[in-house]
């Protein structure tokens, strides 16, 4: 059984080789284009994490695992009200810099963890993680989220998945990433809907095998080809899914309270509708 500390200390070790490996801060005017506005039906999970924030001028979001703030700059860039949270001090010490270099202002920079959010109950109107659900324990996490959610409030999420054990078993062959934790691991649909429980959600997935072949490869004109030719094939044969490795879901928050929704859910209620039958 692995301990809070022990999975919380790993992040810190990994999350300090990743911050020693300084990317480029400049975030080009291209990427500000590409994801102010992506259309529903883009075949790129990152592009459809940022179609489902919408409008988010004057809202509080919170930057659940902000990272190096890649993602930061195009959510203040919106005119949100961005607070960046992370475990790692190298990490967020990157994040400044990078909003000091795109010219961003009125960001705050939180240093604490996903388990226990340092922040009052119902304070935020949108929670946008990107890949840091795989890193956490899930029980906690999610306890975490609805508490600081406002009624209302919406989590976008982006997260690896694996349901296959087939395409567990491929993967071995494939280059792995020198960045990754012993505790991370892709989630499987069911620890997504689990997550989730009790609220309303709505997910899509992206990336079928050969297409991760190509991502993993870093073949630009393959993934691009490969990640329309996914969006085909899973819209026309939504069995594929299972075989997906990223999605992408939302979770509302209800406006009014449940009166014993865990425990109608877990009798009697059937689980929500999501835009994936998986």
């Amino acid at each position: 059984m692995v301990s809070l500390a022990e999975r919380e200390h790993a992040e810190k070790i990994r999350s300090a080789i990743a911050a020693s490996k300084i990317p480029p801060l400049v975030v080009p005017q291209e990427t500000f284009a590409r994801l102010r506005a992506p259309a529903e039906t883009t075949p790129y999970p990152l592009d459809y994490a940022f179609h489902l924030l919408g409008d988010i001028k004057g809202k509080t979001v919170l930057e659940y695992g902000c990272g190096d703030g890649r993602y930061t700059v195009l959510l203040a860039e919106r005119g949100a009200k961005v607070i960046a949270l992370d475990i790692s001090a190298p990490l967020l010490a990157l994040a400044r810099k990078r909003l000091e270099i795109n010219g961003c202002e009125g960001v705050e920079l939180m240093l604490g963890s996903a388990h226990a959010l340092p922040l009052p109950d119902e304070s935020v109107d949108i929670i946008f993680g990107m890949a840091i659900l795989h890193h956490l324990d899930l029980k906690l996490a999610s306890r975490e989220v609805q508490r600081v959610l406002r009624k209302g409030g919406r989590g976008i999420f982006k997260e690896p998945i694996r349901n296959s054990k087939l395409v567990a078993w491929l993967r071995q062959f494939l280059p792995k990433h020198g960045d990754v934790s012993p505790f991370e691991r892709p989630l499987t649909d069911r620890e997504i809907k689990d997550f989730a429980m009790p609220y309303e959600q709505r997910a899509r997935t992206f990336q079928l095998p050969l297409s991760r072949i190509a991502h993993i490869l870093g073949h630009g004109r393959a993934v691009d080809f490969s990640a329309h030719v996914d969006s085909y094939l899973l819209r026309r044969f939504p069995s594929l899914i299972y075989y997906g490795a990223v999605k992408v879901f939302e979770i509302v928050k209800p406006q009014k309270a449940q009166v014993d929704s865990f425990n109608e859910y877990c009798g009697c209620v059937a689980a929500p509708a999501t835009d994936d039958q998986c």
